[in-house]
């Protein structure tokens, strides 16, 4: 059984940084594909970034060359670094698993990242 664990959000300023970290049970990274989705309030869950286990990523327009998403497969972890961040960042962000052959979802418990001054 798959179990994620997120940690790394918290309260930073406009242009600050910020790196979200999610610990994977078991050694999954080399057959699920891993990402990162946030959800604000009154809008819809959103892909933030993607890397599948082959090493291809895909971010958001949103996000592109401000966040960056990797994994460490020895510590079965995947990361979010996140640079420049904005206001409209703030959100829930939840790390995800996916099954690709069976189209199978594990979530994370969600990490609060609030970008204000």
């Amino acid at each position: 059984q798959v179990q994620l664990v997120e940690s790394g959000g918290g309260l930073v300023q406009p242009g600050g940084s910020l790196k979200l970290s999610c610990a994977a049970s078991g050694s999954i990274l080399s057959i699920y594909t891993m990402g990162w989705y946030r959800q604000a309030p009154g809008k819809q869950r959103e892909l933030v970034a993607g890397l599948t286990s082959g090493g291809s990523t895909n971010y958001a327009d949103s996000v592109k060359g401000r966040f960056t998403i990797s994994r460490d497969g020895a510590k079965n972890a995947v990361y979010l670094q996140m640079n420049s961040l904005k206001p409209e960042d703030t959100a829930v962000y939840y790390c995800n698993a996916k099954y690709v052959p069976l189209q199978y979802d594990y979530w994370g418990q969600g990490t609060q990242v609030t970008v204000s001054s």
